[in-house]
């Protein structure tokens, strides 16, 4: 236990070195951005942008609505509260007009079954907004490095390639923390995302500005990356749905930062959005081939399933106490399915996840298959010309003068603290293993874990900084490689979403999008921030 017990001391020294920085990040920021009249977004007032995705592709397939009044409607939207929240940092309104012209044009001159339609374009005329990460042809892909701020991307990713096949119409990109490294999504050239229900509030990352846009009704579908819960942290903060696939099933290529060597397997592409009966079909989509993988086609009956929960993490000395609101929201949850659908709902204590961000950090500094060590941070920040110097950026920063933010610089630093070691990759993985076959073997291909999505409810700006550690309530899923749903479970008291993970076992993800389903049916799903 010596080594474990050394690593405990190292992670403590490290989580009071994120304390002081996120200490000196408030003090220093504290009065500055913006300061806005209201708490929250205005409430929604136009019908359209409250149908999903797969409604309003109905819609207009069936030449019921016009894909132009579709679009213009979420541009208007966009107009009135983007300024609030800075969720899309990039638009390309004109484009998107001309192509739901172009959709209209085509509807009228084609007289295709709605049917037919429905296979060739599942989301025509869909808005659609895209991580900044992602390429999407003639928008920037910095990821909010200043370094890379004229990037502007020749192609579009493939699942944005897919999507756009599929009819659907990109109305801009969205924000993220600098190089997606982080749970609260603010960069040197795009700014702060702020929460809808809460513009002090964070909005989660590092897909933060696609959590927001969505929640704020900004967008109806969108795309996010997830190595370690940047799409169901910002889902859940901002009160919508997210889904982490099954490893493998979704092909990341077209984004940066690329996960590189051992880093590949944990990184994730998936659906974001506001409404359950969107994620199956955009899976379908963004996957192409790898769908075959999944058995979306198997129809899941509730009653057949088993289900588990457990509440907390076991007690891990890194993380925060689980609000009792997210408790209660549980619980509700687990009454709910009990006496609802007459199932037993196991209560389970996993020991070995009280270790998740040891889990994750260790498997993040895996070498490769071919023995090579994953890019460094300081490299990435330096975009793989000359490494950042960590210590003199510190310095730069308490001046006002560097390029990168608070929380990239208190990564770099703590880099070389958490840098790979074999002894200690040998043990967490040898614990990893112990815990991915109690998990798989629990769940079976018929298994739900319910597990919260985070600690808290979206903090303050800043106060991530103070608890650098809370996102291993997602990380440890990717570090497992199992599939989880991020599902909304209404607002607390103060009108913050609660939410859970709904996780699943290996390429099992049809069952944690039926339980999306049923769950937004019987707890109401994503909540217009503004009616309050």
């Amino acid at each position: 236990m010596a080594p474990l017990f050394t690593v405990r001391i190292q992670l403590l020294l490290l989580q009071a070195v994120g304390f002081l920085i996120g200490l000196v990040g408030q003090a220093v920021r504290a009065f500055g951005g913006p300061r806005f009249s209201s708490r929250t977004t205005r409430p929604v007032t136009e019908p359209l942008l409250l149908l999903s995705g797969v409604q309003l592709a109905k819609l207009i397939r069936q030449r019921k609505v016009k894909c132009i009044d579709v679009v213009q409607a979420y541009i208007n939207r966009i107009k009135d509260v983007n300024s609030m929240i800075n969720g899309i940092v990039m638009y390309r309104f004109e484009a998107a007009k001309k192509e739901a012209h172009a959709v209209d044009k085509k509807l009228a001159e084609n007289q295709e079954d709605e049917a037919t339609l429905e296979k060739k374009w599942p989301f025509l005329g869909v808005p659609l907004t895209v991580k900044e990460a992602f390429q999407l042809k003639g928008m920037p892909n910095s990821s909010g490095l200043v370094s890379r701020r004229n990037a502007i991307s020749k192609t579009d990713a493939t699942v944005v390639a897919l999507l756009k096949e599929a009819g659907a119409i990109p109305l801009g990109i969205t924000n993220c923390s600098e190089l997606c490294m982080w749970y609260e999504s603010s960069n040197k050239i795009y700014g702060r995302s702020n929460n809808p229900y809460d513009l002090q509030r964070i909005v989660g990352g590092s897909s933060g500005g696609e959590g927001c846009t969505l929640a704020a009704a900004c967008s109806v579908i969108g795309v996010g990356s997830d190595i370690g819960g940047s799409i169901r942290m910002p889902a859940f903060f901002n009160g919508i749905f997210g889904h982490k696939p099954s490893p493998g099933v979704v092909p990341n290529k077209g984004q940066f930062p690329m996960a590189m060597g051992a880093q590949e397997q944990f990184q994730c592409t998936g659906p974001m959005c506001r409404y359950a009966e969107d994620l199956a079909p955009m899976l379908r989509v963004m996957a192409g081939p790898g769908i075959k993988k999944l058995k979306l086609n198997d129809k899941v009956n509730l009653k057949d399933l088993k289900f588990y929960w457990m509440e907390h993490d076991g007690g891990s000395y890194l993380m925060s106490k689980v609000d009792q609101d997210l408790i209660l929201a549980q619980k509700k949850v687990v009454a709910h399915l009990e006496t609802m659908l007459g199932v037993s709902v196991q209560h389970v204590k996993l020991k070995q996840m009280k270790y998740s961000f040891q889990l994750w950090v260790t498997m993040m500094s895996a070498k490769g298959h071919d023995g090579k060590e994953p890019v460094k941070f300081v490299d990435l920040l330096g975009d793989h010309g000359k490494p950042i110097k960590p210590l003199w950026e510190l310095i730069k920063w308490c001046l006002g003068l560097s390029v990168h933010t608070i929380p990239s610089i208190g990564l770099a630093l703590l880099e070389e603290k958490l840098k790979y070691n074999y002894e200690k990759y040998r043990k967490f993985k040898a614990v990893e293993e112990s815990l991915h076959k109690e998990l798989t073997e629990m769940l079976g291909d018929d298994g739900i874990f319910l597990y919260p999505s985070h600690p808290t409810v979206a903090p303050k700006h800043h106060v991530p900084l103070t608890r650098p550690f809370n996102f291993a309530y997602t990380g440890i899923f990717n570090a497992l490689g199992l599939p989880v749903t991020q599902c909304p479970l209404g607002l607390n008291a103060k009108g913050l979403p609660l939410g859970i993970q709904v996780v699943a076992g290996p390429f099992n993800d049809h069952l944690t999008l039926a339980v999306a389903q049923y769950l937004e049916k019987s707890f109401g799903g994503w909540v217009c921030p503004g009616k309050f």
